[in-house]
């Protein structure tokens, strides 16, 4: 999808979770693109940063703001996908890379027992993703499972080239059914934060309940079990 030449610049500016100017976040956005003055390759070098130095955990506390928020993800080290795509948005915007916030509803079929328990569904709603500005149109980028998650649970960790979109893939590295995308919410400039929370108060309120209760890698430790079964 490609957009006039002054539209983009809106995305450029810092909002209230994608918020590009937070000290901490222009910090990371400068410590990777040092040096690169592609603005592709400068992409392509914050997504890496994004999917590996975050770690992704899908137990956070869903009720506070600051889960979804750029800043906060970076902060804790760590995020569900909307955090770390509006992690993604911001240090791209840092960079002059015009980025936007990206969502959809997708079918997990390889999500941990308790979790899927706790959801009472693989549906993931209102999952996030980036959307980047370059050479003249919008790349989806889904910098969420971190390599090594990926490498524990045999997911083939999602690459980004700056040219095509990066999308979940449908098969795992043993070709069992992975992700499936069910629904598609658009791209905002900012992460409608309010409409998500009453969207997951409605369809996950065992989730809700129970919050950012242990350890960061939980997920990947459940995960793992799950991928080590017979």
């Amino acid at each position: 999808m490609t957009m006039s030449d002054d539209a983009p610049h809106e995305f450029l500016r810092p909002t209230t979770y994608v918020d590009s100017d937070a000290g901490t976040v222009v910090a990371f956005a400068r410590r990777v693109t040092d040096g690169i003055a592609d603005p592709v390759a400068r992409a392509v070098a914050l997504y890496y940063a994004v999917r590996d130095e975050i770690t992704y955990t899908a137990y956070c506390d869903f009720k506070s703001v600051e889960t979804y928020r750029a800043s906060g993800c970076l902060a804790r080290g760590a995020g569900f996908c909307v955090g770390k795509a509006a992690l993604l948005a911001a240090t791209a915007r840092a960079a002059d890379i015009p980025a936007r916030v990206g969502f959809a509803d997708v079918r997990n079929h390889l999500t941990s027992p308790r979790l899927r328990r706790m959801m009472t569904t693989d549906v993931f709603y209102y999952h996030g993703y980036a959307e980047l500005y370059l050479d003249g149109m919008w790349v989806k980028a889904t910098a969420v499972f971190d390599k090594t998650l990926c490498e524990r649970v045999g997911i083939r960790p999602l690459e980004f080239d700056g040219r095509h979109d990066a999308l979940f893939h449908p098969f795992d590295a043993s070709g069992r059914r992975h992700m499936e995308y069910v629904g598609d919410h658009g791209a905002s400039a900012d992460v409608p934060v309010l409409e998500i929370i009453e969207a997951f108060e409605r369809h996950y309120p065992g989730l809700i309940a129970v919050g950012a209760a242990g350890p960061v890698d939980r997920f990947r430790n459940e995960a793992e079990r799950v991928a080590d079964a017979p």
